[in-house]
C-alpha cells in the first residue's frame, strides 16, 4: 500500500492511549510494505483481521484491546482509516459504513 490516508487519527490515538503506539507502528509499517490484492492477502498479513462488507476490514489492535476500520482500494493500494476506538466506541459503529471521524 502506498498511501494511507488519516494516518494523523492513529497518531493522536495513540498518544491518547499510549499502550497501542507499539501495535499501531506495526500495523503501519507491515501496511505500508504490503501489496494486497483482495481481502485474503490482508489477512494472510493479519490473520486476526476479519474482512467485511464495501472493502473494509477490521484490525485488532494492542491484542483486541482496539479496533481499526480500514477501507482498502486494491486497485489504486490506498488504505483510508475510518475508525480506531476501545471495542466500546467500536459496539456503537457499523464497520461496513462508518466514514472517517
Amino acid at each position: 500500500m502506498k498511501n494511507i490516508i488519516a494516518v494523523r487519527n492513529l497518531v493522536l490515538f495513540y498518544l491518547k492511549h499510549p499502550d497501542a503506539k507499539a501495535s499501531i507502528e506495526t500495523w503501519l509499517a507491515i501496511t505500508k510494505n504490503a501489496s494486497w490484492q483482495k481481502p485474503s492477502d490482508v489477512v494472510a498479513s493479519f490473520p486476526d483481521a476479519d474482512p467485511v462488507k464495501n472493502n473494509r476490514v477490521v484490525f485488532n489492535i494492542t491484542r483486541n484491546k482496539y479496533r481499526l476500520v480500514a477501507q482498502i482500494s486494491y486497485e489504486r493500494q490506498w488504505v483510508f482509516i475510518k475508525f480506531i476506538g476501545t471495542h466500546a466506541a467500536y459496539d456503537k459503529i457499523d464497520a461496513s459504513t462508518i466514514e472517517q471521524f
